[in-house]
């Protein structure tokens, strides 16, 4: 009787030799011997395989950060931090994913939100002596892994575009090993370097620009504490062409005279769904796991959050932010477009967190949310936390849960057209910060069309990021780079 479906492939050989073979183990023996599998031990230990057939990019890199000991920074389930597939869903919707894969550039954008680092090379803007240099370098050390795009072609194997990481390299024979994600097709297997050069070097049709690789390692430095930039949404192309490029224009303009035209000229000309290029990063957890305690650990994470939104709100900018979303109706609508209450805020997020938990990354079944409400969490000693409780339930109504959004408050008033919260906190983070944050996270180079030399000396101290707080510093520092990132995206130079 025929059976439906496919059990694995049959690896096509040569050109690749399979790992589990008498002359994989003995590449891998010799290997071990000459010090060029150091990275092979971190990468074998959080193996694993794609969960859907599209998701190789995501699979190699969930597969990288856990073996770097990234923390995610939030629940996968229970109660454990773990990078998973279903969480990297900020740079492009799993939906999306799963029907189409990934490109090369969005793995890459994958990697930062998750607060790796990252260099990303194209092998047209590369050569095979570099590559070779990264492979032994990143072999002989844990603490880097590399990450190839290529096309199966190249290896005479079914499919086309793919990613994997390579976890050794034979010096004398020339030769890497692909730890293939997709294990239920193809094994493990050591592949010769300019081979897969070759198949590194080719076109990925859907984009037009050629593949190549990634070296991802750990950052020194937390990622994003409060605020992220997001290329979630398919707008974010024409924001950050606004931001990056048109602004400077605008701002050329003779009647830019004072700081209040500064900001004017900036916020009143935000193109729409701006709200959805810069967040505030929350916090969700299943409402059973604690109870109404918050453990150390998230108290200690979310007074982290606190104190960034403090520092923001004390900067000298913000008041100047503050100001003219008080003087201006123009500007005023804008925050009226951008601000939500906390409680719908919540909502989205718990709707966001219930996915994650329960692994879903479609669109047939996601939750939506019921109720929520307001609490305040207190400890003894301690500061109250502001927590919004949400009921979720399935697209079929046959599924519930609860769920927590840890928010950060601070005790500045509201002001314009945003409403108070009732509660331990009258204010979440929103628009008077988030738009502060996004001027001080601007490239410096921005403001260098101002004609009054006055008026840009002025803004250039309000902005400067030497003139911040340590911790508010390093957020606004990875606010810039990840706004390098989307320039170098947006105008193809790196990715």
């Amino acid at each position: 009787m025929a059976m439906a479906g496919l059990y694995r492939r049959v690896l096509p050989s040569p050109p690749a030799i399979d790992f589990a073979s008498n002359e994989g183990k003995q590449l891998f023996l010799e290997a071990i011997q000459n010090g060029t599998m150091e990275g092979f031990f971190k990468l074998i230990s959080y193996f694993q395989t794609q969960s859907e057939p599209a998701y190789c990019g995501l699979a190699s890199l969930s597969m990288v950060l856990n073996a770097l000991a990234i923390d995610p920074g939030r629940k996968w389930k229970g109660p454990w931090r773990w990078f998973d597939e279903s969480m990297l869903d900020c740079c492009e919707p799993l939906e999306k994913v799963k029907a189409k894969g990934i490109s090369f550039g969005k793995v890459v954008c994958l990697a930062h939100c998750a607060g790796a680092k990252v260099e990303a090379f194209r092998s047209n803007l590369s050569t095979i002596d570099d590559f070779r240099k990264h492979v032994m370098a990143c072999t002989t050390s844990d603490d880097c892994h590399l990450i190839s795009s290529y096309h199966r072609g190249l290896f005479k194997q079914t499919g086309s575009g793919h990613f994997s990481p390579i976890g050794g390299y034979h010096a004398e024979k020339d030769m890497a090993l692909i730890l293939d994600v997709a294990r239920f097709k193809y094994p493990p297997h050591w592949v010769p370097v300019p081979l897969l050069w070759e198949a590194m070097n080719t076109i990925d049709e859907a984009t037009g620009l050629h593949r190549g690789f990634l070296l991802v390692s750990k950052l020194h430095r937390a990622p994003a504490l409060l605020y992220t930039l997001s290329c979630k949404h398919e707008s974010w192309v024409s924001i950050s062409k606004h931001l990056m490029d048109d602004l400077p224009v605008l701002l050329s303009s003779e009647n830019v005279k004072d700081i209040k035209d500064v900001l004017s000229t900036l916020l009143s000309n935000l193109p729409p769904n701006f709200a959805e290029f810069i967040k505030w990063v929350a916090e969700v957890r299943r409402q059973e796991e604690n109870g109404q305690k918050l453990s150390e650990e998230e108290r200690g994470r979310l007074a982290i959050k606190e104190e960034v939104l403090k520092q923001v709100q004390d900067t000298p900018l913000y008041k100047h932010v503050t100001s003219l979303l008080l003087s201006e109706d123009s500007v005023c609508q804008l925050k009226a477009e951008m601000e939500s209450s906390l409680t719908n805020v919540a909502a989205s997020i718990c709707c966001q967190g219930a996915d994650i938990f329960a692994g879903r990354s479609g669109l047939s079944d996601r939750f939506c949310c019921r109720q929520t409400c307001v609490r305040c969490y207190r400890a003894t000693g301690d500061n109250p936390a502001t927590v919004v409780s949400g009921t979720v339930v399935n697209g079929n109504g046959n599924e519930e849960q609860g769920v927590d959004v840890l928010v950060p408050t601070s005790q500045a008033k509201t002001s314009c057209c945003s409403s108070g919260q009732n509660g331990c906190s009258p204010m979440h983070p929103g628009s008077n910060d988030v738009l502060t944050a996004l001027l001080l996270a601007l490239p410096p180079q921005t403001w260098s069309h101002i004609k009054d030399m006055k008026v840009l000396q002025e803004i250039e101290n309000l902005v400067s990021a030497e003139n911040l707080p340590p911790l508010l510093q390093e957020e606004i520092l990875h606010l810039r780079g990840q706004f390098l990132l989307l320039k170098r995206c947006k105008d193809n130079k790196v990715w």
